[in-house]
This record gives C-alpha cells, sequence and structure tokens, in this order.
C-alpha cells in the first residue's frame, strides 16, 4: 500500500469543518497507551503514525470524501464555489465556510450525475430560460420574464392558507418547468448544520439540470423569497452562494430587488402606512399585518421599505435583527413543546420533503429506465443504496446494479 501524505489527512479533516476532537470521535481513534484520542490523530496528520486502510476507509466516510483522494501526493487546489454573493470575507466563519465547501462538492457531484443521465434521455431538452437575462434589462423585466415561465401568480400565492402553503405551490410551479429546489440544513446530522450566515441560498444554473438549494434552517416564511432570488440567479446564469439579505453586492441588490417586487410591488410598499416618528413597536405591527396579509417575511417587508427609502440603513438594521430574535425564540419554543420521543416528524417523510418532487421523480423515472444504476441514485438523492427503495416509494426493492 503507497505512502499516504500526512498534509491530505489535515487537509481532508479542516476542509470537512471538524475539529481534531469531533474527528477523533467520528474515526473512533480513543485513548491508547497513555495516548489520548487527538494526540494518536495528531500524530497520523504531522506524519508520524500511517494510518490503516479501514481507517482511511472511515476517514472517507466521514470527510465526505473518495477514498482515491486520500493517495493524492499532494492537497488539491480548492474548488470553485463559483460566485460568492456574501458579505465580506472577514465577517465568515471558517469552520462554516468548510461544511460550506464540502455541501457544494456534495451537490455539484449530485448534479453532474444527473446531468449524465438526463443526456442520455432523448427526450431531454436544454433550457432555453437559463442565462437568458441580464442586469441590463431591469427588475421588472427580470421578474416578468421569470413569472411567465413559471406561471407566477400573486394573488394565488397570496391566497395560500399560510406561507408553508404558499412555498409548496410556488415550489411545485418551479420544478414543473425543469429546475430542481432542494431543502438543505446539514450534511448528515446536526453536528454539520449551516446557519443562514453562511448560506441562505445556492443557485447551480444548468441548462440540463439547474439546481436552487435553500436553507432548511431559514425561517420558512424567508424560503419564498429565497426560491425567487435563487431563480433569479439562474435566469442571469450565476451560479454561486447567497448570504443574508443584508450583503451589499449589486448582483445580490439586483436578484433581491426582482424577489420582493415579484411579491410585493413597490407600489403597495409606499401605501403602507408608517409612523412619522420611528417607533419600532408601531413600525413592527404595521410591517407584521401587512406581511401577514401576503404570506412575505417581515424582514423582506422591511427592506422594500429601506430600498424605497421609508426606512433608514439603521432602521432597517434593527428591524431585521429584531425579526431574526423574534423568530429564533419562537423556534426554541416550539422545540421545547415537542414530545420528548415517539412524536417527532417521520425522518423519511421529511427527507422527502427536502428532496423535492422533482428530484424523486426523476430519480425514479431514470432508475427504471436504466439510466441510473441504484448507486448512482442513492448519490443523485445523498443517501445509503439501501435506502432508494423506501425514498423512491418502489413497490420492489430496486435492482442492485452498480456503476
Amino acid at each position: 500500500m503507497p505512502a499516504v501524505n500526512p498534509e491530505i489527512l489535515q487537509w481532508a479533516r479542516t476542509t470537512a469543518g471538524m475539529l481534531p476532537e469531533i474527528a477523533a470521535h467520528k474515526l473512533d481513534i480513543g485513548d491508547a497507551r497513555g495516548v489520548s484520542g487527538v494526540e494518536r490523530l495528531a500524530a497520523l496528520e504531522d506524519g508520524t503514525v500511517q494510518p490503516t486502510p479501514a481507517l482511511l476507509r472511515r476517514m472517507a466516510e466521514q470527510y465526505r470524501r473518495p477514498l482515491v483522494s486520500f493517495y493524492l501526493k499532494s492537497v488539491p487546489r480548492k474548488g470553485n464555489r463559483g460566485e460568492d454573493f456574501r458579505t465580506l470575507p472577514e465577517q465568515r466563519d471558517p469552520g462554516e465556510n468548510a461544511l460550506l465547501d464540502a455541501l457544494l462538492r456534495d451537490l455539484k457531484t449530485r448534479q453532474g450525475l444527473l446531468r449524465a443521465a438526463l443526456e442520455d434521455d432523448e427526450d431531454t431538452r436544454p433550457l432555453a430560460y437559463i442565462g437568458s437575462a441580464t442586469q441590463k434589462m431591469g427588475v421588472q423585466a427580470v421578474g416578468r420574464a421569470i413569472a411567465t415561465v413559471i406561471g407566477f401568480s400573486r394573488d394565488a400565492f397570496r391566497s395560500a392558507r399560510n406561507p408553508d402553503v404558499a412555498f409548496k405551490e410556488l415550489r411545485a410551479n418551479v420544478e414543473n418547468v425543469g429546475i430542481y429546489v432542494l431543502l438543505v440544513g446539514n450534511l448528515g446530522n446536526y453536528l454539520t448544520t449551516l446557519s443562514v450566515n453562511t448560506f441562505r441560498g445556492i443557485a447551480l444554473a444548468d441548462p440540463i439540470a439547474p439546481f436552487v438549494v435553500i436553507n432548511a434552517g431559514d425561517a420558512k416564511t424567508a424560503w419564498s423569497f429565497t426560491l425567487l432570488h435563487e431563480l433569479a440567479h439562474l435566469w442571469l446564469g450565476a451560479s454561486g452562494v447567497s448570504g443574508p439579505v443584508t450583503a451589499d453586492i449589486a448582483i445580490e441588490r439586483f436578484c433581491n430587488d426582482v424577489a420582493s417586487e415579484m411579491l410585493v410591488p413597490s407600489a403597495e410598499i409606499e401605501a403602507l402606512a408608517l409612523p412619522r416618528k420611528f417607533d419600532m413597536d408601531a413600525a413592527g405591527a404595521a410591517i407584521e399585518n401587512f406581511a401577514a396579509a401576503r404570506n412575505v417575511s417581515r424582514s423582506m417587508v422591511a427592506y422594500k421599505l429601506y430600498r424605497g427609502q421609508r426606512l433608514s440603513a439603521a432602521q432597517w438594521e434593527s428591524l431585521h435583527q429584531h425579526y431574526r430574535e423574534l423568530w429564533v425564540q419562537q423556534r426554541e419554543r416550539r422545540k421545547g413543546e415537542r414530545p420528548e420521543s415517539g412524536a417527532g416528524p417521520n425522518p423519511n417523510v421529511v427527507l422527502r420533503s427536502w428532496l423535492g418532487p422533482a428530484l424523486l421523480d426523476t430519480t425514479k423515472r431514470l432508475l427504471r429506465t436504466g439510466d441510473l444504476s441504484t448507486t448512482r441514485a442513492s448519490k443523485v438523492l445523498g443517501i445509503k443504496p439501501t435506502r432508494v427503495g423506501t425514498i423512491l416509494q418502489l413497490s420492489e426493492p430496486p435492482e442492485q446494479r452498480r456503476g
């Protein structure tokens, strides 16, 4: 067996976003002969000790890297995230950025496998609207172009029972035209949860298998806005990562404006009555009622007021932070109200919801036609091969074809 470059081991761990203590635990490297598990891991990473084949397999699984990558001669160059539409680099958490890089590698692999399978399908046609717009067209024109393709009706969106139902109907419209909309909150467990400060949405522009990824950890009232924001990126042909709505980057402001204008026209914002002298409680109540009637988030309404110069930057920031704190409090309160055991949501139902009907249906179809093997289908879905039949709700277990 060829020797492993110890720099590869450290690179694989750090890009997976794992501290040595967590990595030692997940790799089952325990204390031995008076040496702690963390010290034993350090010995592997400085080249004092070579890893066994079994340990390398565990590293490949836990660090989410192909086994072959551990036999590279040197650390590979950093992968391309696409354009990074977030805030300044010094404001980003290095640990969460490592998780984000791992997520993007995973998403691009899944998208690539799906695209390859779809290209083998004679009925597949490139989606002409991907990359069909420019910022020079203006906010209104790009918004109309998106609405026309997906059949978006503002009245129908607002008539939905609540923001959750409104999002589901919007998502269905988007997926019906060939875009895959995924919800992602972590890399498989709560230790790898990605905050909305790290990413709120991801657009992977591709004429065959375009992906929109929404942070499932964000408020549900924000999902529709994020979806429309990422659609604007697809129409611009701009793959990349989007962060909080406060990001002061030209393309982010443009996509924010497209999404918010589709949901709430500026004319309605101009008619929203606010107290002459800014008062957090009074302004908050007016925004709350306005947002609830339109199935949109309070932060989005406040953002529109700021963009329309009805609120100052400081007032917008105060309201945005206030709404964020309220949402966190409500989320924690709901967690506390859940029964301790036995009554939580079915994990298979949750996973199907996060994957979305379009990805599930397409994977099922390609699996049945033989364009995807069970192994590749599992990679597209981000699950183990043994779960494919359950998640796709197949009447019979899929044939275990490899490749």
